[in-house]
């Protein structure tokens, strides 16, 4: 058992997504394209709302891997076309399998609409191999209660959402082997976890600074692991929160366009054709 090597460190870019909120985006970037079976992440806030200030995203399509959304405070509402809808809070993970294809729409809860508040989340893409893209669309939701949880000692308070890591097992239900940790870690304290060596992975921070096997990382800026097995998370001179996420790689060839990720070109030009034929359905006229 070795200490994994921090191979790169990637600063996030800003952007406006949706209806005008910005992200911090560590991948893709330039720097990092892919991460396999990693394709975005996206880290929102933290950021005080003020009323009627909050913004979501309107009615998109999705096809061929799946999203999932950690909320670390505020409220966020989803509705989609299969007539599914729901609300996230704090601590709360929607996993959603975009599978064959699916209309989604998420944006803050009509009480964050109308009071404001704190708004904070990540949302994570995760591909699916060429056997599961045409899967049909399903949800797993991960409430916080749910989480596998624990606190050390020293005040290092870990959340596992999925797969294994610092001897926890996560609920969620996962088609591509990952790992998805929210790790807390006091200035002083130390903790450290085993990963699989064959899985790519990193430590992504979501406020804070750590040393991560002897590297420092920013707060917006991504570890990516290069070999060995071991991760030890240090805290510096402030508590600070990270993301562990570690994936098997699925060793398949992507071609993406937007919400499609396909294998080929030829499979991105049926997604949009079946999207503009109406075969994704559409997403009933309700209040959110």
């Amino acid at each position: 058992m070795t200490n994994r090597t921090i191979a790169s460190i990637t600063t996030a870019h800003r952007q406006l997504e949706g209806d005008g909120f910005e992200v911090r985006r560590p991948f893709p970037s330039t720097e990092l394209d892919l991460l396999d079976p990693f394709l975005l992440l996206d880290h929102l806030g933290p950021k005080v709302e003020a009323p009627r200030q909050a913004v979501g995203t309107p009615e998109h399509p999705h096809r061929g891997f799946e999203t999932v959304t950690y909320l670390l405070e505020g409220e966020l509402a989803h509705r989609d076309s299969l007539g599914n809808g729901g609300l996230l809070g704090p601590g709360d993970t929607q996993w959603m399998t975009a599978g064959a294809g699916i209309i989604h729409q998420e944006g803050p809860s009509q009480r964050m609409l109308a009071e404001g508040g704190l708004n904070h989340g990540v949302q994570l893409w995760v591909n699916l191999p060429a056997a599961l893209k045409m899967t049909a669309p399903a949800y797993q939701d991960v409430r916080s209660a749910d989480v596998a949880r624990s606190v050390s000692d020293d005040g290092v308070a870990v959340r596992v959402i999925a797969g294994n890591a610092f001897g926890l097992t996560g609920p969620g239900r996962t088609h591509t082997p990952i790992t998805y940790a929210h790790v807390t870690v006091p200035a002083g304290a130390q903790r450290s976890t085993s990963t699989d060596d064959t899985h790519n992975g990193g430590i992504y921070v979501l406020g804070g600074h750590v040393v991560v096997n002897g590297s420092t990382v920013l707060e917006g800026q991504f570890a990516r692991f290069g070999d060995g097995d071991i991760v030890e998370l240090t805290g510096v001179d402030t508590t600070s929160d990270v993301l562990l996420l570690t994936g098997q790689p699925i060793g398949e060839q992507v071609a993406r366009y937007g919400p499609f990720v396909m294998n080929t070109r030829a499979e991105i030009a049926e997604a949009i054709e079946d999207f503009q034929a109406g075969r994704f359905g559409t997403i009933a006229a309700t209040t959110r």
